[in-house]
């Protein structure tokens, strides 16, 4: 489809999406309907004043007209996850690939027994966790709480904070932090 084509198509989707005929839709841009008519079939190309015009009309402005909007992902599958695993067996699973466009980040952590994952900075935003297997110890600053399985943790992350497995087996949990930290 060609550029025309789609401007066409997303002009006729936002006037169907306000309630407006094409002839409702001539009149507030002063406009006849036979160009809004060949406009939105890509039959002609509207200058960018006319089309800031039409768009403003509908209820929107250039820069969102043209943002890019493909459908939002919303499952993210086994083999779309990102797997690390140190030098010591632990592994930390990104559960969503594109965490860095989104307000939070959710990950998956397996601690090997007595293990503890690296120190993580102070940063803005919170750390949630939920013990999915074992028991493990929250270090946030200088204060250590034991978490057993089935048990929640969340803390503001404007201190030190890690996790270390308390466990003679794996310990799981689900941690999700916000905003995401790179």
């Amino acid at each position: 489809m060609n550029l025309d084509s789609r401007i066409g198509q997303k002009i006729r989707n936002l006037r169907n999406q306000n309630g407006l005929t094409q002839d409702e839709l001539a009149a507030r841009t002063e406009l006849t309907k036979g160009f809004i008519s060949q406009l939105e079939r890509g039959q002609t190309a509207p200058s960018v004043s006319t089309l800031a015009d039409i768009v403003e009309c509908l209820g929107t402005n250039l820069s969102d007209f043209f943002r890019d909007t493909k459908d939002t992902q919303i499952v993210y599958r086994h083999e779309d996850y990102f797997e690390k695993v140190d030098e010591r067996g632990n592994s930390i699973t990104w559960l969503i690939a594109s965490a860095q466009s989104k307000s939070l980040e959710p990950i998956l952590v397996h601690i090997q027994p007595k293990e503890m994952l690296p120190l993580d900075k102070p940063h803005e935003g919170e750390e949630f966790g939920y013990v999915l297997k074992g028991k493990i110890e929250v270090i946030y600053g200088d204060q250590h709480d034991v978490v057993n399985e089935g048990d929640s943790f969340i803390f503001p992350a404007n201190k030190r904070h890690s996790i270390r497995s308390l466990s003679k087996k794996v310990s799981t949990v689900i941690w999700v932090s916000t905003p995401p930290n790179f």
